[in-house]
């Protein structure tokens, strides 16, 4: 198919007349929608896979929606419906991605030296959701927001399904290279290590699939680019835009920010630590990062990965590293370790929760300094997003974007 290409803010209507044309004079009896979960609010996603529900069933064509968790806890049905609209919920399948996968081939041992500069030394299973190898589907349809990302420098694409839609050791495996390779080598980034593997992957098992996929770049909750095809064309374009929209540059680094989590996006620091990533370029050596966090209430997004980072705690790129020599569990689950690296400030800034669920002990537990609530929502009241005249420089929702120092 010929891509499509839309660079200009699109209402709900627009959108819908898009993905009709991109159904229209095809023949399907059985499509498999993979869109976000509700940690992408702002992607677009959830309107995006209500409109193809109509436009399919609206032809008898039978739909199914796997949304895309990675290592997520499953979505409820009161978030199914705020996302997505009133479809049905037997219409939703979960993804289970330490034993509901199906290996289509490997990375080889070499090509994994040679993309991650020896960080790797092992061939890596591409693994995909069982559901994405059922024959009876026709067409699956990828659907997601391109937007800096902490793990491969750009997200979406590939990403949505070899990690939305994978198991856990190409999760691990692709999480600890984007950490062992450094954050900042890969935030914002095109081509990146990881980005890499996965267009081994794309080239050599996924283009196999009878995948497509619908793109979006949002700037504000508005969708504003819309990119559907097969092609990594498509990805770049949307990437160039998301460079243009999504990432904040500011003059001096910040001394003092202050991030809000919104209770009902935010629930655990796996999620909620965007705080950390997505401002860690823009924060000044000895500066402090507050982050203020109502619904977090607990640190894993399954109950394996939460232990991990109780116990561990939030220790840095070369703590980390010698624990994946001596503990076996972490090295076994390298995508708790590459979290526990992300989410340390490398003892370059002090980052403080204000986390009332999570409480005091359970916060300094894991590295972090501890703000009561009271005292959280002084300062908030004080604030308006953006720098404010006291210094503070104040963002409403880490996972719209990146902040980092002006390049001039």
């Amino acid at each position: 198919m010929q891509p499509i290409v839309i660079e200009k803010h699109l209402d709900t209507e627009s959108i819908r007349k898009v993905l009709a044309g991109h159904c229209q004079n095809r023949n399907f009896r059985k499509v498999l929608l993979i869109p976000p979960d509700i940690t992408r609010a702002h992607s677009g996603g959830g309107i995006i896979t209500g409109l193809y529900y109509q436009i399919l069933t609206a032809k008898n064509i039978y739909v199914d929606i796997l949304p895309a968790l990675g290592t997520h806890k499953p979505m409820t049905r009161a978030e199914q419906l705020d996302f997505f609209g009133n479809i049905p919920e037997d219409r939703f399948l979960i993804h289970h991605w330490r034993d509901g996968v199906t290996t289509l081939g490997e990375i080889p041992q070499n090509i994994v030296r040679e993309i991650s500069g020896g960080l790797l030394d092992e061939a890596i299973p591409v693994q995909v959701s069982d559901y994405l190898v059922n024959s009876s589907y026709d067409l699956i349809i990828s659907i997601g927001q391109v937007v800096p990302h902490e793990v491969v420098g750009m997200a979406n694409y590939t990403k949505n399904i070899v990690v939305g839609c994978g198991g856990s050791k190409f999760i691990n495996a692709s999480h600890v290279l984007g950490a062992f390779y450094g954050i900042e080598k890969i935030l914002g980034k095109i081509d990146t290590p990881v980005r890499r593997l996965f267009d081994y992957a794309q080239a050599h098992y996924i283009s196999k699939l009878p995948l497509e996929y619908v793109l979006t770049v949002t700037d504000a909750g508005q969708v504003m680019g819309l990119y559907i095809g097969k092609e990594r064309e498509i990805f770049e374009r949307a990437a160039a835009l998301s460079h243009q929209l999504n990432i904040t540059y500011v003059d001096t680094p910040i001394q003092n920010c202050v991030v809000y989590l919104n209770e009902n996006e935010f629930h655990s620091t796996w999620l909620g630590n965007k705080a950390v990533y997505r401002t860690r370029m823009a924060m000044a050596d000895g500066g402090n990062l507050l982050v203020v966090a109502p619904g977090i209430k607990a640190f894993g997004e399954d109950a394996e990965n939460d232990r991990l980072i109780r116990k561990y705690g939030y220790v840095g790129l070369d703590k980390v590293a010698e624990l994946c020599k001596t503990e076996p569990e972490l090295k076994n689950n390298l995508s708790a370790a590459a979290h526990l690296i992300h989410g340390s400030a490398e003892g370059r800034f002090t980052v403080t929760y204000a986390a009332p669920l999570l409480g005091r002990e359970a916060v300094e537990g894991v590295g972090y300094n501890y703000m009561e609530w009271e005292e959280a929502a002084k300062i908030l009241r004080k604030l308006s997003p953006g720098l404010n005249g006291c210094g503070t420089y104040y963002i409403l929702n880490p996972a719209v974007g990146l902040w980092q120092k002006s390049i001039n």
